[in-house]
């Protein structure tokens, strides 16, 4: 378990990393805002402990635990519970922990000497949000709010200024612009890829540009959901109680479907670079398949000739002869010749 509090108004605020749930006691109370983050799904008795403390649900705790869940939103009578998709990536060499349950993708980089790995991580994070209180449960250590920490603790921005709904707001708006930076990484090697579709028949090729496809599609699942809740969220007035979000998550909305149809171009774009690769395959296996039956075909008179004289009769023209051999090779050869230069007239060749 790793547990943090972060306590502030617009006058100051602190940061403080707490080694149990009890210790909570001490901010129940304040007039501050307060952000809970919860880091580590395997600590169950703590999370439990945080739920009864805070009131919440049975159903909301179990949606915490259960990350293979699609994002949603609900409203309780003291809590709103919302959970969302988070993309996080990491490069680590080959050795590296396989325990997680978050959902996992990984590309070798067949062009670095040494075997590194890129790993995308698709978590959950759980958004608990009361009148003063932000509770966020994530699995995997690490994400992309270190921006928010900095403008709270050095009062950059609005976010002091505001309450709890645009702190939500603020680390939503985090995790979309972390989606953009993991497709614009993803645009990068699909660049790549099409570099290589010209040049390559290596058969990694292909499994790499499926593997990317199939992540894309998973990148779609994750997002998705998320654009419904936003629609759900705006729809429902009483989820936010300040309408000054309402522009804000009309933005949101409209990044997210502009990330959708990222994604769905992008596999569009992979699977024109498959095709392009498969049709330049084939183009050059049809060259070495026509340079070959070239090379059979001049070898068939060649080989009937070779045939006939090959036979063990004894009267035979021009077999006692002596330049016959010399005589036959010519002709083998002037037939060999004259059959190119037919095929190079007729552009066969």
């Amino acid at each position: 378990m790793d547990l943090s509090i972060i306590s502030y108004d617009s006058n100051s605020a602190q940061l403080n990393n707490l080694s149990s749930v009890n210790e909570l006691a001490q901010y129940h109370n304040d007039s501050k805002i307060s952000w809970i983050n919860f880091y580590g799904l395997d600590d169950i008795d703590s999370i439990k402990q945080l739920g009864k403390y805070f009131n919440i649900h049975p159903l909301s705790i179990e949606d915490i635990f259960h990350t293979d869940r699609q994002p949603k939103i609900e409203l309780f009578e003291n809590y709103r519970y919302l959970s969302i998709k988070t993309i996080q990536r990491e490069k680590r060499f080959h050795h590296h922990n396989e325990s997680s349950r978050s959902s996992r993708y990984k590309r070798k980089r067949t062009q670095d000497v040494k075997e590194k790995i890129d790993e995308f991580l698709i978590d959950q994070i759980s958004i608990i949000i009361t009148k003063n209180t932000l509770i966020t449960f994530q699995e995997i250590q690490g994400d992309s709010f270190d921006g928010i920490r900095k403008k709270i603790l050095e009062n950059i921005g609005e976010i002091r200024k505001a309450g709890v709904d645009y702190l939500t707001y603020v680390i939503i708006d985090a995790i979309v612009d972390e989606y953009f930076l993991t497709i614009d990484h993803l645009e990068e090697d699909i660049e790549g890829f099409e570099d290589r579709s010209a040049r390559t028949n290596d058969e990694t090729f292909i499994d790499e540009i499926q593997d990317t496809k199939k992540y894309l599609l998973q990148i779609k699942r994750a997002v998705l959901p998320l654009r419904n809740c936003l629609n759900k969220i705006t729809r429902q007035e009483n989820f936010f109680q300040s309408d000054k979000l309402k522009p804000f998550l009309q933005d949101l909305s409209e990044n997210i479907n502009h990330a959708l149809i990222t994604v769905d171009n992008f596999r569009e774009w992979l699977s024109s670079i498959m095709e392009q690769n498969l049709s330049i395959v084939s183009y050059q296996t049809n060259k070495i398949m026509k340079v070959l039956t070239v090379i059979s075909t001049i070898f068939i008179p060649l080989t009937f000739i070779v045939g006939i004289y090959g036979m063990n009769f004894d009267y035979m023209p021009e077999l006692r002869y002596g330049p016959a051999y010399f005589i036959v090779l010519g002709i083998m050869g002037l037939i060999a010749i004259v059959m190119l230069i037919l095929f190079k007239i007729y552009h066969w060749f």
